[in-house]
């Protein structure tokens, strides 16, 4: 099959296209860095030409809640429509865990926004919300640290490998469409103060990790059930610790 990754040059979406390729399929990398613009429109329908699948892994360049629900909102649409005249068969889309529950998160918000968009099109999809990645939780360590101190609440979440991410997507890809929405987490649920301070021991960040009930995520006040799956997602292979082991070692 040939498969469009929108996103490709990313984080998952250059490990997507490698792995789609190694199951034998044409996959090519679409973003702006390889002349594909969902929000100009270059070079998408050039890209969309004969494929059977698209699966879409980009991310927003701003983070401001207007600018990034315009970003999905733009994007969404023009993907789609560039989708419906090519005839792909199927819209795979990367979401995030939780994205309903936390309402005063824009970016949740706009990733929300983006899904409402594939559902109306009349495209057969399959969205995959995934819980936040491994290699994320240092930026969000980062985002709420100040000064000495790093003051994270000590809500559930499940944090999973970007590895287990690309390989669910490239499943779902090559899978009949569900048209609906399938959840993929680590094999474990632990605190996020208990992450975060494992990422700042790994990394020999020195701040002080504090839990705080009250110390909000990306603006959000969070409980067990913010970031965590509901029941019987799919769970990833890595673990949290193995990982931040990994990283250690230089590995």
């Amino acid at each position: 099959m040939k498969i469009v990754v929108i996103g490709g040059s990313g984080l998952i979406g250059s490990k997507l296209v490698k792995a789609l390729v190694e199951r034998g399929h044409e996959a090519l990398a679409a973003s702006p860095s390889t002349g594909v613009n969902t929000i100009t429109r270059k070079g998408l329908a050039e890209a969309l030409d004969g494929a059977d699948v698209v699966i879409d892994v980009a991310n927003a360049p701003v983070w401001e809640d207007a600018a990034v629900l315009d970003f999905f909102e733009t994007s969404g649409r023009n993907l789609l429509a560039a989708e419906a005249a090519a005839g792909v068969r199927h819209h795979v889309a990367l979401s995030i865990v939780g994205s309903e529950r936390l309402p005063g998160n824009g970016y949740f918000r706009a990733k929300v926004a983006q899904e409402n968009l594939i559902k109306a099109s009349g495209i057969a999809y399959t969205i995959l919300r995934a819980t936040q990645f491994f290699e994320f939780v240092g930026g969000i360590a980062q985002s709420i640290a100040d000064g000495e101190e790093i003051r994270v609440s000590p809500a559930l979440f499940q944090p999973v490998a970007s590895d287990d991410v690309v390989d669910t997507l490239a499943d779902l890809a090559l899978a009949p469409p569900v048209n609906g929405t399938i959840e993929v987490a680590g094999p474990q649920a632990i605190p996020l103060d208990e992450a975060v301070r494992g990422i700042a021991q790994a990394t020999g960040d020195r701040r002080k990790v504090i839990a705080d009930i009250r110390a909000r995520y990306f603006g959000a006040i969070l409980d067990d059930r913010s970031l965590t799956p509901g029941r019987n997602p799919r769970l990833g292979t890595i673990g949290f610790t193995d990982w931040l082991g990994q990283q250690a070692g230089g590995n």
